[in-house]
């Protein structure tokens, strides 16, 4: 393979990183274009003050599941000293569940060894005991239906029907309502509403098969700011691999003659290369996306149709350490649905003291991901407060499930929120909005490999397994995205690995089953009992 066949990776947050490593180890030229002034995208720490040696902020806390293989395959690649970047994953042990009414509880997220582990790993699922019995069956009859079904039922059927419908969270109580169906939204800004049976299902069953899996750890997190201990090493080696980054240089156009790219302005120059990967945000690809570009690659014409929303987060810098939970934190009546972490547990060589002259002692991490709920503290959602509000109200919201002793105000030292919010005068502006996987997206969303044979895309809006805005989903994507290159152009190279998600091979049989069903027209088995059960259940008085 001659080094001289080129790649212009546009943009670098994840999925273009990976794009651009898989590429450089298999000799290829690559040159990543990005438009803020260090990579990573939404996962980056950001100096809070311009020193860089002081406290660093980030969009929110970094967290990895089990079913999380591309993005962790891809860390334990990268060295670091005498390391490898997947060293710094350290497991969690719990995850609070917090009420406002001072109710709540803690689940271990560590491997069960008796029943009543398993029975306890199963608590964030069934609310502690607080969903009545008969709804519990109820929503483990619907998810035993998605477990069952074929990929082409799932890819029609319950990708055309939100999860709320799905789960008949309409006809539920209120705590079935709150723990079961609302709680996706505390995950990744998707309401359930919106979201698709098909992506909600399939990822909370991910997420229930990582809790239960003796194998894995079912939930890991970062013994840094992301960029120490992730994406600084990981430049590093991608230089060291010949790539070259050029920075502060935002993609305004992606020119075509119809048939395939031409070249691309980044900085206001033109940029040319033999294959080019755009890896920019969904907000920023439809702008890119010329009629002469819609010609030469169709499938990008409906990315504009893609929907995101908003998960932004704040990082409270605090006088002592306050460890809330070995894990996350999950407030289920919190209005604008927020989670965090307490970091320094965790940030084990990461002296938060020292960066402030001995002023903070603890990290408070908080994610907010509904922005157009009313608040408690100024009635008013999200999008409509300003900075400084938006950071008491969550502030507000944490400590009216946690209580003032547990986390007093006179702890605060300093804060930082996500920069990429900006005031205007009618409320807020998102700079980096999340993409949302609502019903019957899917077609909305391109494959990797373009029509145009010498483009791909990357990003978590791509065609992949994952399915949801995440680091997974945007690995997965650069991985495709290389593999797309590596097929058009000359000569032989091995392709990516790329993992999809898995699911026990037990329900196998059942799926096959379901499949022949499907081709002949016939509901899954599942939907016939429960066809029944509306019925029954619409002749109420």
């Amino acid at each position: 393979m001659s080094s001289s066949t080129t790649v212009a990776v546009l943009g670098g947050g994840i999925a273009g990183l990976t794009a651009a490593h898989e590429l450089a180890e298999r000799d290829f030229d690559v040159t990543v274009y990005e438009a803020n002034d260090r990579v990573g995208g939404k996962a980056r720490s950001i100096p809070v003050a311009d020193d860089e040696d002081g406290l660093l902020g980030e969009h929110g806390f970094r967290f990895f599941p089990a079913y999380y293989e591309n993005v962790v395959d891809t860390m334990a690649r990268i060295p670091d000293g005498d390391r490898r970047v997947a060293d710094h994953l350290v497991p969690t042990s719990e995850t609070l569940i917090a009420g406002a009414d001072g109710a709540g509880f803690t689940a271990s997220t560590e491997r069960p060894s008796s029943p009543k582990e398993w029975l306890d790993a199963l608590r964030p699922q069934i609310a502690g005991g607080e969903v009545p019995p008969r709804e519990v069956a109820h929503f483990l009859s619907r998810l035993a239906v998605l477990l069952t079904s074929c990929d082409e039922r799932r890819e029609t059927e319950f990708e055309r029907q939100s999860w709320w419908e799905f789960i008949d969270a309409d006809e539920m109580s209120p705590a079935y309502r709150k723990h079961l169906a609302q709680s996706t939204q505390a995950l990744v800004a998707l309401r359930p509403e919106q979201g698709s049976a098909r992506t909600v299902g399939t990822i909370y069953l991910q997420l229930l098969f990582g809790q239960l899996d003796p194998e894995k750890p079912a939930e890991r997190v970062l013994d840094g700011p992301t960029s120490e201990v992730w994406f600084d090493p990981w430049v590093d080696y991608l230089e060291a691999q010949g790539v070259t980054f050029e920075l502060d240089a935002p993609v305004t156009a992606i020119e075509s003659d119809g048939r395939r790219v031409t070249g691309a302005v980044a900085d206001g120059e033109t940029v040319t290369a033999d294959y080019y990967v755009a890896a920019l945000p969904i907000d920023v690809l439809p702008r890119v996306v010329t009629p002469e570009l819609r010609r030469a690659a169709p499938s990008l014409a409906r990315a504009d149709r893609v929907r995101t929303a908003w998960m932004n987060g704040v990082q409270f810098y605090l006088d002592r350490d306050v460890p809330i939970v070995n894990g996350h934190a999950v407030y289920v009546d919190s209005p604008w649905a927020i989670t965090s972490i307490s970091q320094r547990q965790f940030w084990t060589d990461h002296d938060v003291a020292a960066r402030s002259d001995g002023d903070v002692e603890g990290v408070l991490s908080v994610i907010a991901s509904d922005w157009e709920t009313p608040g408690i503290l100024y009635g008013k959602p999200a999008k409509e407060c300003t900075r400084e509000e938006v950071v008491e109200e969550i502030w507000a919201q944490v400590q009216s499930h946690l209580g003032a002793d547990a986390l007093p105000d006179e702890a605060r030292v300093a804060h930082f929120l996500d920069p990429e919010l900006r005031e205007t005068e009618g409320g807020l502006a998102n700079d980096s909005p999340l993409v949302i996987n609502t019903v019957d997206s899917l077609r909305n969303r391109p494959e990797a490999d373009t029509e145009a044979p010498n483009l791909a895309v990357a990003g978590d809006y791509v065609r992949v397994d994952t399915d949801l805005a995440t680091m997974e989903a945007a690995n997965e994507a650069g991985r495709r995205a290389a593999n797309a290159v590596l097929d058009a152009s000359p000569g032989r190279h091995s392709r990516c690995q790329v993992w999809g998600l898995e699911e026990p091979r037990v329900f196998d049989p059942l799926k096959r089953q379901d499949a022949l069903r499907y081709r002949l027209g016939l509901p899954h088995p599942g939907e016939v009992g429960h066809d029944a059960w509306e019925v029954v259940r619409s002749l109420r008085p």
